[in-house]
């Protein structure tokens, strides 16, 4: 009786769909771990809310060079090694973040994470696209979603169980990353070693000519996601102060987890749905959200805050997914890892840029004001690219993937 091979594949590519997408969630969890964190240093360093953005910038702007010079290096030298090489940086990242006593130390240890999340996220999402055409996009849309969730929501339960340890979220996730660089070790490579790496690591950005009128019919959609997503992640505790004035690290997770988790259930009732549709129907559900969150932040009503915050994550899910299926619709294997570089370096870019020059803004016109300014951008963005999308997908076929 002969094996059944094609089984056993089947099984090996499942596994290791698993495999990486924890690693990816894991990242992304340490990415949004230290923003509950953020008042208990800017109370004991003395920090202003415009610091705290540029220390938030500081990672996002790592990310995007490492996006930009090592992106598409695993398409060269092979998915294992970049993802080996960021599991060890991040971790030495986390024992950063153990020992920070100023802001120097935060910075330092924000921008190795971010280099490492940069060489991890386009490695890990084309190896993903490798080992599940069919699913690999919709991993990469859920995994920063679960990945920032639980990133906020646990370290502010931690703190408010542990205060006497306030850094065991990162003692947690360095046994987790120790854990996983053994594991990869069992992972089969999923792309051949190819000729060309060192020329690959020159900037650029190499979105595919497949790829590229889909991208930048989306890219306006995943500016305003990502943006709203780097508020939350960096000014969200301080907007929940100012509306509820509540102390409590666990509602200052909350917040950011109810916008990311919120986006969970709705990229996967959506992900067999019309790509562009549901980048357009995610794209009013964020509108509709950011508006009722500007209402709250008006009113200082904590439930209208929580309520307008759900829904713009409902939107931010299929905005997103959407957007991400369109674009790798016809990307060919050996361009999954560049064109999954430059969705990252538009995600990352509008995740630091707007917020940096916002958190910078704060101090003259204050926090109400700035989230005023700053949702309304988030709204038009969203809304920008209505009629392109709609025109966009009428061409394209009714499951893109």
């Amino acid at each position: 009786m002969r094996p059944n091979r094609s089984a056993d594949d089947a099984v090996t590519r499942r596994g290791a769909a698993v495999f990486l997408s924890t690693v990816l969630t894991t990242f992304l969890v340490a990415s949004s771990a230290p923003t509950p964190l953020y008042r208990v240093y800017q109370s004991s360093w003395h920090l202003s809310s415009g610091t705290v953005t540029v220390v938030y910038g500081v990672y996002c702007l790592s990310v995007l060079v490492a996006l930009l010079t090592v992106g598409s290096l695993s398409d060269h030298v092979g998915r294992r090694p970049v993802i080996g090489a960021a599991l060890a940086l991040e971790a030495l990242s986390m024992l950063l973040f153990l020992q920070a006593g100023g802001v120097t130390s935060l910075i330092l240890a924000r921008t190795l994470q971010g280099l490492a999340t940069g060489a991890a996220t386009s490695a890990l999402g084309a190896a993903l696209l490798d080992v599940t055409k069919r699913w690999g996009p919709l991993f990469v849309s859920i995994a920063p979603l679960i990945g920032m969730a639980l990133g906020t929501l646990g370290t502010s339960l931690l703190m408010d169980l542990i205060p006497a340890h306030l850094g065991s979220v990162y003692t947690l996730l360095f046994s987790a990353m120790a854990l996983q660089t053994l594991g990869l070790a069992f992972l089969p490579e999923s792309r051949s070693p190819q000729p060309g790496a060192w020329p690959s690591v020159r900037p650029r950005i190499r979105a595919p000519e497949s790829s590229r009128r889909a991208l930048l019919v989306t890219a306006p959609v995943f500016v305003a996601v990502w943006a709203l997503g780097g508020f939350y992640l960096s000014l969200g505790p301080d907007l929940v102060q100012g509306i509820t004035g509540s102390g409590s690290a666990t509602a200052d997770g909350l917040i950011v987890s109810l916008l990311t988790a919120s986006a969970v259930p709705a990229v996967l009732l959506t992900r067999g749905a019309d790509a562009g549709r549901t980048a357009l129907g995610g794209s009013l559900l964020l509108t509709s959200g950011v508006a009722v969150t500007l209402l709250a932040a008006h009113q200082d009503s904590r439930t209208i805050l929580y309520v307008g915050t759900a829904v713009a994550g409902a939107g931010f899910g299929p905005a997103f997914q959407g957007g991400v299926r369109l674009v790798t619709a016809n990307v060919l294997a050996t361009e999954r890892a560049g064109l999954m570089a430059a969705i990252y370096t538009i995600t990352y870019t509008s995740m630091c840029v707007p917020v940096l020059v916002t958190g910078l803004l704060v101090g003259e016109y204050g926090l109400l004001h700035c989230t005023l300014f700053f949702g309304l951008f988030v709204m038009a963005l969203s809304l920008a690219p209505f009629a392109a999308l709609g025109k966009f997908s009428a061409h394209m076929p009714s499951k893109v993937l």
